[in-house]
């Protein structure tokens, strides 16, 4: 059994095939990528790759300045979106399919439902963005189900908090934020997702979105009224429910940590109750609350950003020693198979971005330790694996290093490897299709090698404290080993790589003169001695590495008889 990987993808971008778009343009001028894109073929691809599920972000209706009245659905005004198509994170309609990405509007739940068939069919899960601490200004379902209240509906505006209240309130002051309007008008004001409690958010502030009440009385020293249970959590475990009946596979929970525990924990095992196996996924940024979430909260996994993700985007630039990448699983230690590794993300600059690396390359060798140190699930953003560079002055998105979320726009390298839905691979460059075969590569690995998927691990730089450059660890089921040394420099290194005795007697291993290693990367052999205190000389290529395996046998071990 492999384990997870996790393919995200900014689904209106990951379709658009105009090679022309125009900074700021309309659905009109720049078009949408479709549901409908995501083809058998396309998901071929994408599983052939190694990956087991796909995380379509932004599939959930929020606030653009595109217009669909003509199918019965609100206007959004323009001074409260971010950018043309709006940010997937400010939810105008929890119950409804974003139109964007339909080619035929009125059925866009059905063609929602066909890709969750069609992934299933080919052999991945669906995950899903919950965003539950925030939505659009102008939060407003038309699709709900019958007998569904809408979000505000019945709250009492003229109380800034009441336990039953789904939004926070600025009584008697209207909303004004720090830029122009142009006509937008909302009173009393409602306080912004990102905590912010006055009718005045600033342009960096979420402006465009508005807080839910979980019971918190943010202005009252944050006491929790959570008995008898809010308002709020009943609308939203039921939009759960709602979305897990689609045969969905997983949440990925947005700012989950701008929600109270008690919240999830109270949630969670209601909606597992009935799709038992359902993912739940956290997006979290303080790791002195991980524990919380995961034991309190019931999350499967949590973002491992803070930690390992940091420490490998420093290590990979050579601002810091490849050493503290031993720190960063410490900080974990005894919840390392809940933390979710990744590269990119949509949030993230993309690896080969000017801010980040300026060079796809650079990532190869952060690949091996994100995606080999631990069992648990790596996530690849697209794109990631064709070296995006995510440099395009999209609009609303200016030249950050991030592929946009916010605008009508094609991620080139994508456009070329998808070849009109052909995935020929003529267009992409040398390096591109380089790149994209060692990605699927390694993240096979997960699913061909027992060491990677259940084996454990052990890092050996405690006796190696002369790597400062390289990271080496061991990965080790019960009938193979595995060697795994990343290199994070731009030139082959020949690296001298100990072996403590602790490790055999750790695995009750026996040391032996001559072992033939496969590099997994390359098909090539190699015959080194395997001896406890031993040390192997190892030409380690540049940004990259060397995956070493060998099989083990019972008599690669110590027998019982033998030990006495």
């Amino acid at each position: 059994m492999g384990k997870t990987v996790i393919y995200q993808v900014f689904t209106r971008l990951f379709g658009n095939d105009n090679p022309h778009p125009v900074k700021g343009g309309t659905i009109e001028q720049n078009g949408s990528g479709k549901l409908a894109d995501f083809t058998p073929k396309a998901l071929a691809q994408i599983r052939r790759m190694g990956a087991t599920h796909v995380w379509y972000t932004g599939v959930i209706a929020h606030a653009s300045q595109t217009d669909y009245t003509a199918f019965g659905l609100p206007l959004n005004h323009p001074a409260v979106v971010k950018g043309k198509a709006g940010s997937p994170y400010a939810i105008r309609d929890y119950y409804d399919i974003d139109p964007d990405l339909a080619v035929n509007v009125p059925d866009r739940m059905k063609e929602f439902e066909k890709l969750v068939a069609r992934t299933h069919k080919a052999g991945m899960g669906v995950i899903i963005d919950f965003v539950p601490n925030h939505v659009a200004r102008q939060y407003h379902s038309v699709v709900a189900p019958a007998g569904v209240r809408d979000l505000g509906q019945d709250d009492d505006t003229d109380k800034a908090f009441l336990p039953n209240n789904n939004f926070y309130y600025v009584p008697g002051k209207a909303f004004a934020p720090s830029f122009a309007t142009d006509g937008y008008s909302e009173l009393p004001a409602k306080a912004t997702g990102n905590d912010h409690f006055s009718p005045h958010p600033g342009m960096n502030d979420w402006y465009e979105t508005v807080k839910l009440n979980y019971g918190v009385d943010y202005m009252g020293g944050k006491a929790c009224h959570f008995n008898p249970v809010p308002d709020t959590w009943h609308k939203m475990l039921h939009i759960l429910l709602y979305w897990a009946d689609k045969q969905i596979n997983g949440f990925r929970c947005d700012m989950a940590e701008m929600v109270p525990v008690a919240f999830w924990q109270w949630a969670i095992p209601q909606v597992r109750a009935q799709h038992p196996g359902i993912v739940f996924i956290a997006e979290v940024y303080n790791p002195a609350e991980y524990r919380h979430y995961i034991f309190d909260g019931k999350f499967d996994y949590l973002y491992d950003k803070v930690g390992l993700y940091d420490t490998l985007r420093a290590v990979s630039n050579g601002w810091i020693s490849a050493q503290n990448i031993t720190f960063s699983w410490q900080q974990v230690e005894g919840i390392r198979d809940h933390m979710l590794n990744f590269l990119e993300n949509h949030d993230e600059q993309r690896i080969a971005s000017d801010f980040f690396g300026g060079d796809a390359r650079k990532g190869k060798a952060a690949l091996l330790v994100s995606t080999l140190l631990y069992r648990n699930p790596m996530m690849v953003y697209f794109g990631q694996e064709l070296g995006e560079r995510g440099m395009d002055e999209e609009g609303f998105s200016g030249r950050d290093g991030r592929t946009t979320i916010f605008d009508y726009w094609t991620v080139d390298s994508i456009r070329r490897w998808r070849d009109g839905g052909n995935f020929s691979g003529s267009r992409l460059t040398a390096d591109e299709a380089s790149l994209r075969a060692y990605y699927t590569c390694v993240l096979n690995l997960c699913h061909t090698h027992e060491a990677v998927s259940q084996g454990e691990s052990f890092d050996l730089m405690y006796v190696n404290p002369h790597l400062q450059h390289q990271y080496a660890f061991v990965r080790r089921a019960q009938n193979e080993c595995m060697l795994v040394v990343a290199n994070f420099v731009d030139a082959e290194a020949e690296v001298p790589v100990c072996i403590p005795a602790h490790l055999f007697s750790l695995y009750r291993m026996k040391g032996q003169e001559q072992t033939e290693w496969t590099d997994l990367l390359t098909g090539r052999k190699l015959v080194t001695s395997w001896q406890p205190d031993g040390t192997l000389m190892l030409d380690v290529p540049a940004h990259g590495g060397l995956v070493l395996c060998r099989s083990l046998a019972p008599s690669d071990y110590v027998q019982d008889a033998e030990k006495k």
